[in-house]
């Protein structure tokens, strides 16, 4: 073993010791004031471990990549990178990996699409970019930060239809978890016979792409857009043909400066599945808390 991949090793296993320093989840002043500032929580399985950057951009899996068209920054980036798969290696295929964000910003994203079993050239493949405090990064828009220090970029994302709300960005820390509607029940909708399949369709289009932001029935860990149920649906207060226009280019219904709310083109949620979430909106209305 080089010297380089032993000396990762050994600050792998010393992280361990100063985690119980670093509890609380990184705010954007230490995720970015120096190098060994910005900091990464693992958890895996029940074990937890902190990464900080430095540690990361010496690891002996670094590689140079090149996105040619990044959902965040709409043009090629070039990135320091560790394949996903040498951080959380061995994931069972049934469960999910979580990867918060420091602006409240939840990604759930089902193990499956990280796994590399079977012919790996016909996945997409998982890479944690690394913003070297060196060659920053530009800002996101004018006035913001970066999408660093750590942002989850996929190499091929259309082989396994990878969704932008997939890609997230200013990372602070992953976990293991089990399927958020398996976490959160109230997210499960009881249709009647005819439409209940369609519902749960809905509900998986509402997991990948909403679920990031939102909340339902205060089921879930975002903390950026409102509930989608409580104290109402959007499906009460909009008519259909104005929801699925604000879902497919929001800025054509409304706008604001602080705004945050990507457009779904139909190569992200297809008409089919558009349909399916509408159905799955409706049936949670009738599901609404008392009291």
């Amino acid at each position: 073993m080089n010297k380089r991949a032993t000396r990762f090793l050994q600050q792998i296993a010393l992280s361990s010791c100063f985690l119980l320093a670093a509890c609380a989840l990184p705010t954007p002043d230490t995720a970015t004031s120096s190098t060994t500032g910005a900091v990464l929580q693992l958890q895996v399985d029940g074990k937890a471990t902190t990464l900080t950057r430095a540690m990361l951009l010496q690891s002996p899996a670094l590689a140079t990549i090149v996105i040619p068209d990044d959902v965040s920054y709409h043009h090629q980036q070039t990135y320091q990178a560790v394949p996903l798969k040498s951080l959380v290696a061995g994931l069972p295929n049934d469960g999910s990996l979580q990867f918060t964000a420091l602006d409240g910003f939840v990604a759930t994203i089902p193990n499956h699409l990280f796994q590399t079993k079977g012919d790996a050239a016909q996945k997409a493949e998982a890479w944690l970019a690394i913003e070297n405090p060196a060659h920053p990064w530009e800002a996101l828009k004018p006035g913001q930060p970066s999408a660093g220090p750590f942002y989850l970029v996929w190499l091929s994302p259309e082989k396994s239809h990878i969704s932008g709300e997939q890609w997230p960005y200013q990372i602070a820390k992953i976990t293991t978890a089990t399927p958020l509607e398996a976490r959160y029940p109230q997210l499960v909708p009881h249709a009647d016979h005819a439409n209940q399949a369609a519902a749960l369709r809905g509900l998986q289009v509402f997991t990948k792409n909403c679920a990031t932001c939102h909340r339902l029935n205060q089921g879930g860990e975002a903390a950026i857009g409102p509930d989608l149920n409580l104290p109402m649906n959007p499906t009460e207060y909009f008519q259909e043909a104005a929801l699925r226009k604000l879902i497919r280019q929001p800025a054509s219904v409304r706008t604001w400066q602080q705004s945050m709310m990507p457009g779904f083109k139909e190569e992200i949620i297809s008409d089919a599945e558009l349909n399916d979430l509408l159905i799955y909106l409706k049936q949670m209305a009738s599901q609404r808390p008392k009291g």
